[in-house]
């Protein structure tokens, strides 16, 4: 734990590094400079903290997690990491003591370019649960160099910059050279049949590509225990350059080997629309499996010897989040047979007994399938034991009762030509978990219907969960304070503690405050707009938001429809009565994803539409703000009244943006879908507004057949008119005709049902904004009661239950 530090200690020490490492005082150092000296003081009490937490684990032994994930969005670090040490008042008033704003430091912190959405902040928010927690724990992910990508919106257009975010270094990572490691591609494997009669396997002629890891502290609030994230990066195994064909002039020729091994770790998610980039996407994933597992069995023997792997299972936890490390399964089988000698009965025990997965999909397209000729091709052992996992399962099924050609249809990891990594994840794990209600539900029955039918016991839900120290006490620190005045700390590592919060439901003094809290961080947040967007919106109008990653299925469409709606309302009639409301839109689209993009365009078209009107613009804004991030999310979530979470039922798995504008007190505006429906149990139907279809509405109109979109447009004339307008000039100055959505809503008969919701949806929406603008009392007791029944969706609950039921190990909490 860390020790308490004094103001004047702080002070101290700071200055010393200012003068050690750059042999000057405050106001002779770059900004830059200051921030970097701020950083390895606040590492170095962190590491102070590591040694403690090693020294403890070494001696007592607990299991440990490795948790495997392509992102970890794991964002600024400074403040946060500040907070968890319980120091971050003492640094902020010792800096201004100094001449120095803290928050002029912290933001020139690049956003680690290590995530893209609720995927990567999810894995991060566990990170920081575990080491909360007490749990052993660590990360295995990839260390991008550039990211997904940075968004620039250009005349209503994505375009995809590189995200250098590693140009100026990153001070929180330790290379650590001497736990690098080896990954094989390609080559062929040599099968020699023993004395025993007993096959050997080696795999020859294979090219090395050397994973470097890069550690980066992971520090627990109270700072009791500080855990390690992992992040492999990609160099060659020797001197990669072709001497021959340098001297000869062909530079490109000469580096090229060394150019394709380092593309390995060079951007997250490579664009696989084409074969070189379903290459790159399978390597990547190899790459990051095949690195962490070789270091868990490092660290197992280092800590239990040589002669204990048959036990592995009771010391070690592997974690794959979604499908993406799902060749955790055979590597560890590989090393298991190939190096340690088992026979394939004994290290398929260890090994299905060590790993678990998480599912974070339902939609086809999104589980993970590798062609089998690419697989064979580049991972020709591991291919051959996917092999054998399928021809044993296969001889299972026909075993068992019932109609095994269909179960082994459904469930066989090899198919149509196609490695199926959902399939084997679950063949290969002791647990199966979907992330909320529903989601787990879909999965039994629908998606992974003869899994469950086979082997119920290994399914479970786990409902998502976010951290209240990045999300509320980073986030908004002026609701954090008037919560801690109100029912005190506690609540910083109990959020069961908030629904004490609604003792104060009555008290309009305390409601007043909440509301005084609420318009500041809009205020803040009008700011930032202002000076990115160059667009002043009012801070006393209804803050509605959507902020996610740029998809069909989360329907930003069906949200800008609304919106374009409410601006021909206006035109028509500029005296009806509305609310004054501004329209936050962010998110990505994948740089593959024509569809995506065009809805980003429509969305910036509809904001130049309204923006440029007179007419409206003083009760309408329509907001695009750009790369959106976590920094620029922190200011976000605390600034919103309405939280559009509106996917079509029965598409999103949780939702993770619901339950961080929940805790900053805005109202849910949405489907039933994904967790959506544990946040209406938790916090009652006064205080949240749920519309649109069901999934077994959904179902049915699937069944039936009957949907037809041109029926609706036909029928309702304010439906026709938003179509009508795609293409028929409205958005002319913006130089756009939007007929792909025209024929995604006309033509492909609306797949994601936006038309059909759409009315259900204005009405839900006038309702609410209706509240808004005549009973502000009632709706600051809807802002109280989400923040007080929020305390369900912390991480740290979420935590706690997959160490219970998952990985069989207790949390600090719970011993």
């Amino acid at each position: 734990m860390a020790k308490k530090i004094t103001k004047e200690e702080f002070k101290q020490e700071y200055l010393r590094i200012l003068k050690e490492r750059y042999s000057a005082m405050p106001s002779e150092c770059t900004p830059q400079q200051k921030y970097k000296a701020l950083v390895q003081y606040t590492y170095a009490v962190a590491a102070g903290v590591r040694q403690d937490t090693i020294q403890r684990h070494t001696a007592q032994k607990p299991k440990k997690v490795y948790y495997f994930s392509m992102e970890f969005l794991i964002g600024q670090l400074l403040e946060n990491y500040l907070i968890n040490l319980g120091i971050r008042d003492v640094v902020e008033d010792g800096l201004w003591d100094l001449g120095e704003d803290f928050e002029d430091l912290c933001a020139i912190e690049p956003d680690p370019g290590l995530g893209n959405g609720g995927l990567g902040r999810l894995a991060a928010c566990f990170l920081d649960s575990m080491a909360t927690e007490g749990i052993s724990g660590v990360g295995m992910g990839l260390r991008y160099r550039f990211g997904l990508f940075r968004q620039r919106i250009e005349s209503g257009y994505q375009i995809e910059e590189p995200d250098a975010w590693l140009s100026d270094g990153f001070p929180w990572e330790m290379k650590r050279m001497d736990r690098a490691v080896e990954v094989h591609f390609g080559g062929y494997v040599d099968r020699q049949l023993r004395e025993d009669g007993k096959l050997n396997f080696e795999h020859k002629n294979y090219s090395s590509v050397m994973a470097v890891p890069y550690y980066i502290p992971i520090v627990g609030y109270g700072a009791k225990d500080v855990n390690v994230l992992k992040l492999w990066k990609a160099q060659p195994a020797h001197d990669a350059i072709n001497l021959d064909a340098f001297n000869r002039g062909d530079y490109k020729e000469a580096l090229a080997e060394r150019s394709d091994i380092e593309a390995i770790t060079s951007l997250l998610y490579p664009n696989d629309n084409q074969e070189a980039g379903k290459y790159l996407r399978l390597k990547q994933e190899y790459f990051l499996v095949s690195a962490g597992v070789q270091s868990i069995f490092r660290e197992y023997k280092d800590r239990y010897g040589n002669n204990r792997w048959a036990e592995m299972y009771e010391h070690v936890s592997i974690h794959t989040n979604d499908t993406h490390p799902a060749l955790c399964i055979p590597e560890m089988m590989r090393i298991l047979l190939d190096e340690k000698g088992f026979e394939w009965d004994e290290a398929w025990e260890i090994t299905t007994k060590t790993c678990s997965f998480t599912n974070h999909t339902i939609l086809p397209e999104a589980l993970e399938k590798w062609p089998q000729d690419m697989m064979r091709s580049l991972l020709p052992r591991i291919y051959l034991i996917i092999e054998e996992i399928d021809r044993r399962w296969s001889a299972q099924l026909t075993a068992g009762e019932g109609d095994w050609r269909e179960a082994h249809k459904k469930t066989a990891v090899l198919w149509d030509g196609n490695v199926r990594m959902a399939d084997l994840s679950i063949i290969g794990s002791h647990s199966v978990n979907g992330v909320s209600t529903i989601h787990t539900e879909i999965l039994k029955n629908d998606v992974f219907k003869e899994f469950y039918r086979i082997s119920p016991e290994k399914f479970n839900n786990k409902t998502n969960g976010v951290t209240q120290r990045r999300f509320l006490i980073q986030a908004n620190p002026a609701l954090t304070g008037l919560i801690t005045d109100a029912i005190g700390q506690e609540w910083k590592t109990d959020m069961t503690k908030l629904q004490q919060l609604k003792d104060f439901g009555s008290d309009s003094a305390f409601l007043d405050k909440l509301q005084a809290v609420k318009r500041a961080n809009k205020v803040r947040l009008a700011n930032y707009i202002a000076e990115h967007n160059q667009i002043a919106v009012n801070p006393d109008s209804m803050f509605d938001v959507q902020v996610k990653r740029i998809h069909a299925y989360k329907r930003q469409l069906l949200n800008a429809f609304k919106v374009l709606d409410l601006y021909f309302r206006l035109k028509d009639d500029p005296n009806i009565e509305m609310t004054p409301c501004t329209f936050i839109f962010a998110g990505k689209a994948a740089p593959g994803y024509i569809y995506a993009k065009e809805i980003i365009k429509f969305i910036c078209s509809v904001a130049d539409l309204v923006n440029g009107d007179p007419v409206v613009r003083e009760k309408l804004k329509v907001i695009f703000v750009e790369n959106f991030s976590l920094s620029n999310a922190q200011l976000i979530y605390p600034a919103t009244d309405i939280s559009e979470q509106i996917s079509t039922a029965g598409t999103e798995a949780s939702g993770t943006g619901n339950m961080k504008f929940m805790m900053n007190g805005a109202m849910l505006l949405g489907t039933l879908d994904g967790a959506n429906v544990e946040i209406l149990e938790q916090v009652g139907p006064y205080n949240i507004k749920i519309f649109g279809m069901t999934t077994d509405d959904i179902e049915e109109l699937n069944k039936s057949g009957s949907y037809h979109t041109n029926q609706i447009i036909n029928s309702d004339q304010s439906i026709r008119r938003i179509i009508n307008s795609l293409v028929d000039g409205t958005f002319d100055k913006s130089n756009a005709r939007f007929w792909k959505i025209y024929d995604a809503m006309v033509s492909e008969n609306d797949q994601y049902f936006v038309l059909k919701d759409l009315p259900a949806y204005e009405e839900a929406w006038d309702e609410i904004s209706g509240i808004y603008r005549s009973d502000r009392t009632r709706w600051n007791r809807i802002s109280l009661n989400n923040i007080a029944s929020s305390g369900f969706f912390s991480s740290d609950r979420t935590i706690r239950e997959y160490a219970e039921d998952i990985w069989h190990i207790n949390s600090r909490a719970v011993k």
